[in-house]
């Protein structure tokens, strides 16, 4: 009984992590979008995107920025992150690696 219920603990705790990484993705991706709507810099974009995930491996990280029209239009900036299991024992349970995927849209403001 102890066994399986320090297994279910473990388990838990990594999905508490991932719950951790998908809400740091999400604040990375409206960064990505803000800094998106004001530069055209596809690069500028991603430096936003890496500084606001900075808990995160920056090399586990894809950015990419969609673009449609001039000023006023939306551009949307996606992130993908695949997040490793950290938790010992856990990896018997899960995949690992969990794909965590945020989508943000703001309007631009140069173009």
């Amino acid at each position: 009984m102890l066994p399986l219920l320090l297994l279910m603990l473990l388990a838990l705790l990594q999905v508490g992590l991932l719950a951790r990484d998908d809400l740091l993705l999400q604040e990375a991706a409206r960064a990505g979008a803000r800094e998106a709507a004001v530069t055209p810099d596809d690069d500028a974009v991603r430096g936003a995107v890496v500084d606001a995930a900075s808990a995160l491996d920056a090399a586990a990280i894809v950015v990419s920025v969609e673009r449609e029209g001039g000023s006023g239009a939306p551009v949307a900036v996606r992130v993908r992150y695949a997040a490793p299991i950290a938790v010992p024992l856990a990896r018997w349970l899960l995949p690992a690696e969990v794909d965590l995927v945020a989508t943000a849209v703001m309007r631009m403001e140069v173009g």
